[in-house]
């Protein structure tokens, strides 16, 4: 983890206000950043008609620290960032997060961290992970079950969420190595794995896990890299990945499995692609060392 820490904390952070270009097989597509109100963010998640921004808030960059300086963003096309979550002293390296029925689950370090959003300035619910489990990454759910990642410890955990109001405890489920990015659909889970130390190794690929009843982790693509977030593609054929070694988007063919780059003309490239998300045509990419999320149309 050290090895991690440092390396992200020597990664320059660059701030931008532009328009630039997207190329996808020879078309440009206009690429938006956006970097207004916002340091180190670590994830994107879809939220009435934009998507919310989790940050850390702190300086320098440290993935694992515990100042209480994070927040919550909401971004819409065409409008300023606004406060959603204020850095009230319950986050401090927001990353996943996931919504049920206004309660808002949210990945910081060592815990969960559950908000009401109908509620102004209620303190939220903190679920714990078990010592040791310092790296919580990711979060996706299917039915009452929500699942969240650990990346440090290569553990997978359950939680019953049939009452979103007062959670179950954390579950061992299933060990990968370094699971971080987790997407599930139709009882079907992906896991994007990162290797902690920053040297990934040929266990470091994207899985499929066809029974979450019977789980067996079996590798889709088996090109190592440090992969972050995952995003079904708009017409479903396809998973959208972020990698950060090298630095970049992927899209991957679920049934060829083919992976093509997702090239975008960027005046300040990507460093650390993250949790990234798809809604309504648009990828929104949070790119964590350079405090910013680019925004692309499929």
């Amino acid at each position: 983890m050290k090895r991690l820490l440092t390396l992200l904390a020597a990664l320059p952070m660059t701030a931008l206000l532009m328009t630039a270009c997207g190329n996808d097989n020879g078309r440009k597509a206009p690429v938006t950043i956006v970097d207004r109100s916002v340091l180190y963010c670590e994830s994107t998640y879809p939220y009435e008609g934009g998507v919310l921004i989790a940050n850390f808030g702190s300086e320098p960059l440290d993935p694992l620290n515990t100042l209480g300086r994070g927040y919550i963003l909401h971004y819409k096309a065409g409008e300023e960032p606004r406060l959603l979550i204020p850095a009230d002293g319950h986050l401090s390296a927001p990353r996943g997060m996931y919504l049920r029925d206004g309660w808002l689950f949210i990945c910081d370090v060592n815990q969960i961290v559950v908000y009401d959003l109908r509620t102004t300035g209620s303190e939220p619910r903190i679920i714990p992970l078990p010592e040791g489990e310092l790296f919580v990454n990711d979060l996706a759910a299917d039915g009452n079950d929500l699942y969240a990642s650990v990346t440090n410890t290569g553990r997978i955990f359950r939680i019953d969420i049939s009452d979103p109001s007062n959670p179950g405890e954390p579950q061992l489920w299933l060990s990968i190595p370094g699971p971080n990015g987790l997407l599930v659909r139709d009882g079907v889970m992906y896991v994007a794995s990162y290797s902690p130390d920053g040297k990934p190794g040929a266990e470091h690929v994207i899985y499929r896990i066809a029974s979450l009843q019977e789980p067996v982790a079996e590798p889709f693509v088996t090109v190592p890299g440090q992969y972050d977030g995952l995003a079904f593609s708009g017409d479903g054929k396809s998973l959208y990945v972020t990698n950060w070694s090298p630095a970049g988007i992927s899209r991957i063919d679920l049934q060829s499995r083919t992976i093509e780059p997702v090239e975008l003309d960027l005046e300040q490239p990507l460093i650390g692609p993250a949790d990234l998300s798809v809604a309504d045509g648009v990828v929104y990419v949070p790119d964590l060392p350079n405090s910013r999320v680019v925004i692309f149309n499929e």
